[in-house]
């Protein structure tokens, strides 16, 4: 600093510890105003330049990008929104942190020969994971006549959550959930929609309101440990119940024995490997204390099945009408006994699907 109290680009730069080029980076965008100029033409600094830069490079250290320090300094402090922008910027990346250390872990125990295609299957997910995959795989096979409304109470429900403290286990699971859902469907087509009942008979809203009622019923009585093999509760029938009306009220029929006999075989087609897969592979994904519809979706069948005497009804008409059988769970018999149980020999909750 010379007589006139001002410092030299390189003064300024050394008392900072910085580059010359730094301090003339900031110089020239505004960020570091000059004091003066000396007769040479050199820029000069005075005493309050070197906290601005001080100032200048913590907002850096912090990662801030360059126009939020410009913001920050004309406001002569931190906004509170350039903070919280920072904070979701860093937990995103921390998020994508946690889930490469996981999924590197999973390929470290993997068996040699198989880490080339784990890795293409763990590579396929976005750091941090999202679910738009999985929302596409459910609006594709929903009923076309189903409003946004209950698609997004469907989604809600159905589409677990990336896990939010990923194990090498976890992170396997949510990468074979994502492949499933994104790669070659079954016979190289289009996922099959589930089909609606003829004009009229049948109200998609209805049916998928209700069994959203009964699924809550179902996820309610197992927690309680009220649900007997036949799912009933007390003197009402509770679940099973609703689950059953649901079906019913959707086509504007009764719900009589006769029904229910029919009930059975329309369950039974709407099963596939797909969905079994899909439910096989999310169960884990879910929470400990939120419902796995696919699992409730079976039980609420197989006790379907149980209180119609286990016989075999096939191709048999609900009340004249000819039902499509879909609900989220997408579980019933399709070759397989409900009555043991066995559907898809893939074990969820206790019971094989």
């Amino acid at each position: 600093m010379v007589s006139d109290g001002l410092w030299s680009i390189g003064e300024l730069a050394a008392r900072a510890g910085v580059t010359v080029k730094t301090v003339r980076y900031y110089s020239d965008r505004g960020l570091l105003p000059e004091a003066a100029r000396s007769s040479g033409g050199h820029r000069r600094y005075g005493p309050g330049a070197l906290d601005r830069l001080r100032l200048i490079r913590s907002l850096r250290a912090l990662d801030l990008p360059v126009p939020e320090v410009e913001r920050v300094l004309d406001r002569d402090g931190v906004p509170a929104e350039v903070i919280a922008d920072r904070l979701r910027d860093v937990g995103s990346r921390l998020a994508a942190l946690r889930w490469q250390e996981a999924a590197l872990r999973s390929l470290q125990e993997c068996p040699a020969g198989e880490r080339a295609e784990r890795a293409r299957l763990l590579g396929a997910v976005p750091a941090p994971p999202d679910t738009d995959a999985v929302a596409r795989f459910w609006r594709r096979i929903l009923p076309v006549r189903l409003s946004g409304r209950v698609v997004s109470l469907v989604l809600d429900a159905v589409v677990p959550p990336p896990p939010a403290e990923p194990s090498a286990a976890r992170v396997l699971d949510f990468a074979r959930l994502h492949a499933l859902v994104s790669g070659p469907l079954p016979g190289g087509g289009a996922c099959r929609r589930a089909q609606p009942l003829p004009e009229g008979a049948y109200r998609p809203d209805v049916l998928y309101e209700g069994l959203a009622e009964a699924y809550a019923l179902a996820g309610a009585e197992e927690r309680t440990g009220r649900t007997g093999r036949t799912g009933r509760t007390g003197r009402t029938g509770g679940a099973l119940e609703c689950f059953v009306s649901a079906y019913a009220t959707a086509q504007g029929v009764r719900d009589t024995p006769d029904f229910r006999r029919g009930l059975v075989p329309v369950l039974a087609r709407a099963d596939s490997t797909l969905i079994r897969r899909y439910w096989k592979l999310a169960a884990g994904l879910f929470g400990p204390d939120e419902p796995v519809l696919g699992t409730l979706h079976h039980r609420l069948s197989v006790a379907l099945f149980d209180e119609v005497g286990g016989h075999e009804v096939g191709g048999h008409a609900t009340d004249g009408h000819e039902a499509d059988g879909h609900g989220v769970g997408g579980y019933g018999a399709d070759r397989h006994s409900l009555g043991g149980h066995e559907v898809g020999g893939h074990e969820v909750g206790g019971h094989e699907v």
